[in-house]
């Protein structure tokens, strides 16, 4: 199973929000207030992944218990 785009979209805007947060500890050289907004907002994707990934996931259960249960008899 592929990932959604949305969730594709999440994972990216974490990862840039992580390189951004590294590049402005290399730059401050100590946590600042603009991090600690960095990590809420990575708190927030981190959410909506679990949450877009839960939902995909019972989506495909829901479709795999509906599949037709086939036995062949021989």
């Amino acid at each position: 199973m592929t990932m959604q785009p949305h969730i594709q979209e999440l994972y990216n805007k974490k990862e840039s929000l992580d390189l951004k947060w590294k590049q402005e500890h290399l730059n401050e050289g100590r946590y600042t207030l603009n991090m600690v907004r960095i990590d809420d907002e990575v708190r927030k994707i981190v959410q909506h992944i679990k949450k877009a990934e839960a939902k995909e996931a019972h989506l495909q259960n829901k479709v795999d218990a509906a599949a037709p249960q086939v036995s062949v008899a021989t």
